[in-house]
């Protein structure tokens, strides 16, 4: 079951409110002894996270189906590169990952309860009840499984949104008398959108076009480098002639001096290395949803100009990451 991205939490009576979590979507499957851990996509993930497979192997139960996020902390906050680098081919590799920076998997429905029976016709409310009886029964004892906290009071679920700032990646609104309806948007979900201010580092024009297209986006680091981090190309067709103009005013190697675009990485493309350098002068205050290696992971939208900020001041520390789930419920628990 998936999630429709809306404005704002739902109102009136009959939701159920849990924190949004920043991972990979998993479905845990076990019968007889075996383990099956599926992606969104239906894709075996059980090579990649060998921890939460034996884990849930061991457990005491002869049937459920799961449905959760794995996760991973470093350093007290959520690793979406940590997860990405466990979609290693080598097998050595994974389990040394796996050793090093183990996942925890987070639970917030069940689709089969400890008897056998599926659950997928039956009501959140039932689902969470089932849930907690197997989670409390024979999972609470492992520390790489957590139980997803959640509220039936809107005013709660807005203030875990508010008292969180950015450390909370969003809301998700269920119904608690609806059924499980699998490659359903049957869940709204509200995300946390946070704001950086960059420095254009430097510009693309559009393909087969004399204007600009996107602009590149760059953020200084502790020693004065200027690292290439994104990209937002939300400019609409009346702003593009002025702010051609604009740039190619400002045109100027190196335009980055950290980080480049161009360079290889899982972000590339054929056009990555066709780009125009500026002198560093221009700030811009951008929403972005996720940082992931210190890049924004997808594009971002302008909110305004900063004619007011120096661009020295565009540094990384104003990213936030996502905190741990347990300091999370640390948060909304104050």
């Amino acid at each position: 079951m998936e999630a429709k991205l809306v404005d704002r939490l739902p109102e009136g009576d009959g939701w159920q409110y849990e924190p949004k979590w920043d991972g990979f979507r998993c479905l845990a499957l076990r019968a007889d002894g075996r383990v099956e851990l599926r992606s969104k996509s239906g894709r075996s993930l059980g090579r990649f996270f060998p921890e939460i497979e034996e884990l849930l192997r061991r457990v005491d139960n002869h049937a459920f189906a799961l449905d959760g996020e794995l996760v991973i902390e470093k350093d007290g906050v959520l690793s979406f590169d940590a997860l990405q680098m466990r979609l290693h081919p080598a097998e050595s590799r994974v389990r040394k990952l796996a050793a090093k920076t183990p996942a925890t998997f987070i639970l917030f429905d069940c689709l089969l309860d400890h008897r056998g029976r599926s659950l997928i016709d039956e009501s959140l409310s039932k689902r969470r009840e089932a849930l907690e009886i197997l989670y409390e029964s024979v999972l609470a004892k492992e520390s790489a499984i957590w139980l997803s906290p959640y509220t039936h009071d809107r005013s709660t679920a807005e203030a875990w949104l508010g008292k969180s700032g950015t450390a909370l990646d969003g809301v998700v609104a269920k119904r608690i008398d609806g059924p499980y309806r699998p490659a359903e948007r049957a869940m709204l979900k509200v995300k946390r959108m946070r704001t950086a201010d960059c420095v254009v580092g430097g510009f693309r024009y559009e393909k087969d076009s004399n204007l600009v297209g996107s602009l590149l986006l760059g953020l200084y680091d502790d020693e004065g480098r200027l690292h290439h981090v994104g990209f937002c190309s939300g400019i609409s067709n009346v702003e593009r002639p002025a702010l051609t103009r604009r740039l190619e005013a400002l045109i100027e190697p190196p335009g980055f001096t950290g980080d480049a675009p161009g360079g290889p990485s899982r972000w590339s493309t054929e056009r990555s290395a066709e780009w125009e350098p500026l002198r560093p002068e221009l700030v811009v205050e951008v929403y972005y949803d996720h940082v992931t290696a210190n890049r924004f992971r997808h594009g971002t939208r302008i909110l305004r100009w900063r004619k007011d900020k120096a661009p020295a001041q565009c540094t990384f520390e104003q990213l936030e990451r996502e905190l741990s789930p347990r300091l999370i419920e640390e948060l909304l628990e104050r």
